[in-house]
């Protein structure tokens, strides 16, 4: 090398930040969905804790239960699973499958002597009033370990408290469908099947403008402009839920709805959600009976209401002259 030609340049094997930042966001990553296979037991006496294969609830003899065992799509970080275990695949992907011990105080928390209080027996009710019955007092769930004269000493703590839990998962696929995205995060409160769907709506909405400041000019500088609105159409991203009886009386769905549904908008960038409530129009008795007992107040004569009542009982399989002969005698008695 002559002494005018300027010096290589050594390589450098520091990564840039740019490497870096795209280092880190490679493979499965908080915010992504994740379909999961796993199977989660005690570490101390093996006690089978949760799991999404069905064999295993077979085994166990838990498959009675009024529950699907099926891999669960989840939203990383949101909560559905222990940290550890979420820590442990994410920078992975599809495929990957490990086995994670959560140590009892991130899962259950330790076991607490505090919590094992003495009460009066009969806060208890007395279909659970027995050595391991499972109750709720003051808002707190526990069960029962002994029962001696009127007192009775119950454990608040959780049953798995002080229990290291040991999960086996695997990875099975990354999820994009936002349906199937919606499910997965419904699913983890409710085992219902729900119709839903994401529709694109137009929607009218009233925006506040700025007052126009030239006709402004004359007025009073102490007086407050009114504030101006004016009608918008915006276009709206919008889930539709089909509400079943199943989850219409399911008492966490009537408490929390408002947060669950929040977090399924913000983790699906949706605008908003709209649950349905579909009520059957068969009718039957009760609808024929609202019908002809709204038709008895109006002013078309005594003859009129009776044809009409028959007719309405007709339809409903009532004996209709029956119902006349008492609707007579009401008459004949006023």
């Amino acid at each position: 090398m002559t002494d005018d030609q300027p010096e290589a340049a050594e390589p450098n094997d520091e990564p840039s930040d740019a490497d870096t930042d795209e280092t880190e966001a490679s493979g499965i990553q908080e915010g992504d969905f994740v379909r999961l296979a796993y199977t989660a037991r005690s570490v101390e006496n093996d006690q089978l804790v949760d799991t999404t294969d069905q064999e295993v609830a077979e085994e166990e003899g838990v498959d009675d239960q009024q529950q699907t065992f099926e891999p669960r799509v989840i939203a990383v970080g949101a909560g559905h699973l222990f940290d550890a275990v979420e820590e442990d695949f994410i920078g992975g992907e599809a495929g990957d499958a490990g086995s994670v011990t959560v140590p009892a105080a991130e899962a259950f928390g330790e076991y607490d002597e505090e919590e094992v209080r003495t009460l009066s027996a009969e806060k208890i009710p007395e279909d659970d009033r027995y050595p391991g019955g499972h109750v709720d007092i003051d808002g707190e769930h526990g069960h029962v370990n002994t029962i001696i004269g009127g007192r009775a000493r119950v454990d608040f703590n959780h049953p798995l408290a002080g229990e290291d839990v040991e999960y086996e998962y695997e990875v099975l696929d990354t999820v994009d469908d936002r349906i199937e995205r919606a499910e997965g995060m419904l699913g983890m409160y409710f085992d219902a099947d729900l119709d839903m769907r994401i529709e694109v709506d137009e929607v009218e909405e009233e925006r506040m403008v700025e007052p126009d400041e030239a006709a402004d000019e004359g007025d009073d500088e102490d007086e407050e402009a009114e504030p101006e609105f004016e009608t918008e159409t915006v276009e709206k991203e919008t889930l539709y839920i089909e509400q079943s009886p199943q989850l219409q009386f399911d008492q966490q769905w009537m408490m929390g709805k408002q947060q669950i549904l929040g977090d399924l908008i913000d983790r699906l960038d949706l605008d908003r959600v709209i649950v349905e409530e579909v009520i059957d129009g068969s009718g039957g008795m009760m609808g024929g009976m609202g019908g002809m007992m709204g038709g008895m107040g109006g002013g078309g004569g005594e003859e009129a209401d009776l044809e009409a009542i028959e007719e309405e009982l007709e339809d409903a399989d009532v004996d209709a002259d029956e119902i006349t002969e008492e609707l007579e005698g009401v008459e004949t008695d006023e």
